[in-house]
């Protein structure tokens, strides 16, 4: 296995208390935010009980039941998982390349000082649970497949607040959205390049619920997770890849949400919009584009942001520069980028109507 050397500080410290809450949660946690806590199952061990606690202030676990070693990072309950989940010795190294893979945080240098590739990416993922084959002749991650014949048992009613937030019917059926009248959450599959079924998120429309686990949680059914890892596949990329193909465009926004909106603005027949399902976009995501031929990728990231120049605008941008210096010299690369004022604050290019979108475009910028 190659090992990377991370700054695991640098990683550690510049995660958001959602960030981890979205880890969490695809390690089988259910985290509870409360004020900068999270209240979590003790996976660390293998509990079922709400004893694990994550304090962002400190960047710490602690478990206040069952583990002799109370206190440790998130790189450790990832190792302390692992090795449970895998029956083996989950080495700490790998859980800081799990962490940073997650996250899409690039390695500072390889320690066998030979060039970082695509290629030595993937071969880390060998012994990632979720991954059904890595082919590194053809720099293909499959993952494994889940049987999704429930999905048609499952009601289609009228979404109303995503009716509302410029999603039509249509639409939501084409891309297979159910509704959960447990959870009260929306369903949304997730299919890779040839139709497969990798994994199920749901968007909660519970306003509390939001706020304890997030918006967003993978889905949970008879005891069964409908997780993956949202890093290795674009939402949307299988529906597109025709149109993305003929145009040699795409644009890539954060959430599934913006695919459909763009979906039903411009037409299923010319929708070219993929979903990262966060704010990291990796090698391995613009790899899978630039294999179809994509000429140009036009970032689309929500406005994370309240004023020019503060400390949000300046990670943006940050964010923004880091993506054109690992892809910019294989593709162009444009980005929607608010500098008039447009949108809302945490608004994604797509959220406040067509016109808006469209003066974006117009506007978009380049970093050459």
């Amino acid at each position: 296995m190659q090992i990377y050397d991370y700054d695991k500080d640098a990683i550690k410290n510049n995660l958001t208390i959602e960030q981890v809450r979205d880890l969490i949660a695809e390690l089988g946690g259910e985290p509870q935010l409360q004020h900068e806590v999270l209240l979590c199952k003790t996976i660390c061990h293998g509990g079922d009980s709400h004893k694990l606690y994550y304090y962002d202030n400190t960047k710490l676990c602690r478990c206040y039941t069952g583990c002799t070693e109370p206190t440790f990072d998130i790189f450790e309950l990832v190792r302390k998982v692992k090795s449970r989940e895998l029956d083996c010795d989950y080495q700490l190294p790998q859980a800081i390349q799990y962490v940073a893979q997650y996250f899409g945080y690039a390695p500072s240098e390889k320690i066998d000082e030979t060039p970082t590739s695509i290629d030595a990416d993937l071969q880390y993922l060998e012994n990632y649970d979720r991954i059904s084959n890595i082919s590194l002749e053809t720099k293909i991650v499959e993952l494994k497949e889940y049987d999704g014949k429930f999905l048609k048992n499952l009601p289609r009613p009228r979404i109303e607040p995503w009716i509302k937030d410029g999603i039509s019917q249509e639409i939501m059926d084409f891309y297979e959205i159910c509704y959960d009248p447990k959870n009260c959450g929306i369903v949304i599959p997730h299919r890779d390049v040839n139709g497969r079924l990798i994994g199920i998120r749901e968007r909660t429309l519970i306003k509390e619920n939001a706020e304890l686990y997030g918006k967003y949680r993978p889905m949970k059914l008879n005891k069964q997770m409908y997780n993956h890892p949202l890093s290795f596949a674009l939402y949307g990329l299988y529906q597109n890849q025709e149109n993305i193909k003929r145009v040699k465009k795409a644009f890539v926004f954060e959430s599934e949400k913006s695919v459909l909106q763009y979906a039903t603005m411009f037409g299923q027949e010319n929708n070219i919009a993929v979903g990262i399902c966060g704010s990291s976009f990796i090698q391995y995501q613009a790899w899978l584009l630039i294999n179809m031929g994509v000429q140009e990728i036009i970032v689309g990231l929500d406005k994370q942001y309240q004023e020019l120049d503060d400390d949000e605008h300046k990670k943006l941008v940050r964010n923004l520069k880091g993506i054109h210096n690992k892809y910019g010299q294989f593709v162009t690369i444009s980005y929607l980028f608010d500098k008039e004022n447009l949108l809302s604050y945490k608004a994604s290019p797509t959220d406040e109507g067509k016109e808006k979108f469209l003066q974006l475009y117009k506007n978009r910028v380049n970093l050459y």
